[in-house]
């Protein structure tokens, strides 16, 4: 972390985050221009490089600031002795929730950050990746898929994420975007994956 950073006023830490977010959210890391980051937060390109002295360096800030807030979002989300996956998944789905209030392209730059094919890129967000793989591997490894039993775990696992990361997308190409929402229609998703799953 740039401690210097966090000298900032929240409300300019806040914008240049979700600048940054919302560009290499959007564009990958080869395609986001620092540019448009400075333009987008209102801030000049010097400010820029004075807390971050490159586009790797702000990149592998995003990954870990973003991965942090994540995981302790999950922490104090997450129950400790749930473990009906449905139930543990719409848990998850509250936490990112809850982070993109204050950061909405919090998710998506994390689904981007999966995709990420820039060696440079590859680099500096190995540590934020491994962090939170971990964080989702602790809350898996103690859901019950008992009740499944004719279900692959592994498949229902990326029906799961496909219809859900799919959501995401479509509900963030429109202005009306809201976190509420996207919960709201995540809790109705889920409820009707459970229900086709336990018939």
């Amino acid at each position: 972390m740039n401690e210097k950073f966090f000298d900032l006023k929240k409300e300019k830490q806040d914008r240049m985050i979700n600048a940054a977010l919302k560009l290499f959210a959007e564009n990958g890391y080869r395609r986001a221009s620092t540019d448009e980051m400075v333009k987008e937060a209102g801030i000049s390109k010097g400010l820029l490089f004075h807390y971050f002295t490159s586009k790797a360096g702000l990149y592998e800030f995003i990954c870990d600031y973003s991965v942090k807030f994540v995981i302790m979002e999950m922490s104090s989300t997450v129950g400790k002795e749930e473990k009906d996956y449905f139930r543990l998944r719409l848990q998850i789905e509250k936490a990112k929730m809850t982070a993109m209030k204050n950061f909405p392209y919090i998710q998506l730059f994390l689904l981007q950050m999966e995709k990420e094919t820039s060696k440079e890129a590859l680099e500096v967000m190995q540590p934020a990746a491994q962090a939170l793989r971990s964080a989702y591997d602790d809350i898996y490894q103690k859901a019950d898929f008992g009740m499944l039993e004719e279900i692959s775990v592994e498949r229902l696992a990326k029906i799961v994420d496909y219809t859900l990361n799919g959501l995401l997308e479509e509900l963030l190409r429109k202005s009306s975007f809201s976190p509420d929402t996207y919960y709201a229609e995540v809790s109705q998703y889920l409820k009707e994956l459970e229900r086709m799953c336990r018939y």
